[in-house]
């Protein structure tokens, strides 16, 4: 094990937010896990884990041990005429494990290339784009308890999953750190093109054909022309969460607005926070070096060497202005530390 101290993280988070892991070190494999652990339970520190970095804005020294997650490999664990069982380790890069899946011709997963990440993290957000969630796809992830060190497999139904929702986000919060996904890609799929401008990228693009290959570089295209590259410029993707509102409180905003775009929801109707940001004149403003992405209102952004906390204050001011006008309380997607 070798604990690095005092380094700095603006390489491990796609924010480039600059700021120290009081202690920092890489695990490859479980056992290396365990021996972190075992040695922290001792010294009794935080610890918390970077993947992709995607996902996180950091507003301060990160006290404790910092944990760069490099678990690497993809197994085909079964597979029949119909389908393929495949596990993932937990530090490969989510689009990466998209990629093999596209070029292996196994389908399920197509419409949520380019998402950053490792897939890892996959099932703590339940990550989702263009009609298509992780829990579609999903059979399990193994999981190592922090504390007890115990290997625990998490069905479906154990991880709970809702919109951008797990149990690891709720109940065990903090309490695992996942080792490997175990997902089920379709050799026949039925694929899903009626969300976004995919219908319209396959026609002009494609000719119509539709294949899993097809809508992933549709995807990606999309993607692309909507969110900047946090290798040019500091983001962490979709800064808030689209939040679903009450039938009521939908009429009531729809007699006001009634352009309001809308999508149903399992438990109300979901509102696009993009839109919702626009309307409050938020999309392309840019203050010192930080900013809302001019392209999408979704996306905070770090022109140059900013701080983590004057982002975090100008998404309060979102969340406010939001608030104010709609009724409605934005919900942060990227986690603070």
């Amino acid at each position: 094990m070798q604990l690095l101290h005092n380094v700095n993280l603006k390489e491990y988070n796609t924010f480039h937010i600059s700021e120290n892991a009081s202690f920092f070190t890489t695990i490859h494999s479980a056992t290396e896990l365990i021996e972190i652990l075992s040695y922290n339970e001792s010294k009794r520190s935080r610890i918390q884990f970077i993947g992709g970095g995607s996902n996180i804005l950091l507003t301060k020294t990160l006290e404790g041990i910092t944990v760069l997650n490099k678990l690497k490999g993809i197994q085909l664990l079964s597979e029949n005429e119909d389908t393929a069982i495949v596990q993932f380790m937990s530090g490969e890069s989510w689009h990466e494990c998209v990629m093999w899946c596209v070029s292996n011709g196994l389908g399920g997963v197509e419409n949520l290339s380019l998402i950053p990440g490792t897939i890892g993290a996959a099932p703590i957000q339940n990550i989702g784009a263009y009609g298509v969630e992780l829990k579609d796809v999903f059979v399990s992830c193994e999981a190592i308890h922090l504390v007890s060190q115990e290997r625990k497999t998490f069905s479906l139904e154990e991880c709970q999953f809702g919109y951008r929702e797990s149990i690891f986000k709720t109940k065990e919060k903090g309490n695992y750190f996942i080792l490997s996904v175990t997902l089920c890609l379709q050799k026949k799929p039925t694929f899903k093109i009626e969300y976004g401008d995919i219908k319209h990228i396959l026609a002009t693009k494609f000719n119509n054909h539709v294949s899993i290959e097809s809508i992933s570089k549709a995807v990606i295209e999309i993607r692309s022309s909507k969110l900047p590259d946090p290798k040019v410029i500091g983001n962490a993707g979709s800064f808030f969460k689209n939040p679903v509102i009450t039938k009521q409180l939908f009429d009531t905003l729809l007699s006001q607005y009634p352009q309001l775009p809308n999508y149903p929801a399992e438990n109300g109707i979901k509102i696009p926070a993009g839109w919702l940001i626009e309307q409050c004149g938020w999309k392309g403003y840019k203050v010192d070096k930080i900013g809302v992405h001019e392209r999408q209102a979704l996306v905070l952004v770090n022109f140059s060497d900013a701080e983590g906390s004057a982002i975090y204050q100008l998404s309060e001011q979102i969340i406010i202005s939001v608030q104010q006008r709609f009724n409605i309380t934005l919900e942060r997607e990227v986690n603070i530390w």
